[in-house]
């Protein structure tokens, strides 16, 4: 069944309650955004696309402690196949987060890319999921930017199968002030972003990706 469209009001009304929270939360807002979980062994560490090379190294790091054997990489949606035909070569993201990988000793035999690109983080976490069950995993230790930990947590509580667990940790290399974030324009637009996107996840995600 085909989904009815958003009019206007449910988007102002969207941004409306994100702006509330952020007044709300006031100068917390930024630390209020991280929501970690305490680290513990898994079956893989999961390198969202972003922010490079931070949450990649930070990938890297977890793998050399031991906390798993494995890294997977998430492929977002790149230019790639319309450049070529204009003769253009194009590396996508992922493949430098690989190259920081391996830059940091992690065997190429231990690093893979997800199959499918995604768009948002509702599309990783639902190729998370299915990764997951494609191999018979159990657990993952998720990394991403620190503002954008507590909707990882909430979009995974809202899509992914009770049985399978994620570890959400923050890559704190990221150059994100989370005490101090209404500062510059990055760390503003990013409170925000996360903010509109929890909005989403709580309304049931009304707003779907963009995927033409």
């Amino acid at each position: 069944m085909q989904r009815p469209r958003l009019g206007w009001r449910f988007y102002a009304s969207s941004l409306f309650i994100a702006v509330m929270l952020v007044a709300v939360a006031g100068r917390g807002a930024g630390r209020w955004l991280i929501r970690e979980d305490p680290l513990s062994r898994a079956d893989a560490i999961v390198v969202l696309s972003g922010s490079m090379p931070y949450r990649a190294e930070e990938g890297g790091r977890l793998f050399q402690l031991g906390e798993a054997p494995e890294i997977w990489l998430t492929r977002p949606e790149s230019p790639t196949a319309a450049l070529q035909k204009l003769g253009i070569q194009y590396v996508g993201e992922e493949e430098y987060s690989h190259q920081v990988l391996l830059r940091m000793g992690i065997p190429a035999s231990s690093v893979q890319v997800l199959q499918d690109e995604v768009v948002n983080t509702e599309q990783e976490v639902i190729e998370i999921a299915k990764e997951m069950q494609r191999t018979k995993k159990s657990s993952v230790i998720i990394v991403s930017s620190p503002q954008h930990t507590r909707r990882i947590r909430a979009l995974w509580g809202r899509l992914a199968a009770k049985d399978l667990h994620a570890i959400v940790r923050a890559a704190y290399e990221d150059p994100y002030n989370p005490d101090h974030w209404w500062r510059n324009t990055h760390d503003v637009f990013s409170v925000i972003r996360e903010m509109l996107g929890l909005v989403n996840v709580w309304t049931g995600l009304p707003v779907r990706p963009n995927t033409t």
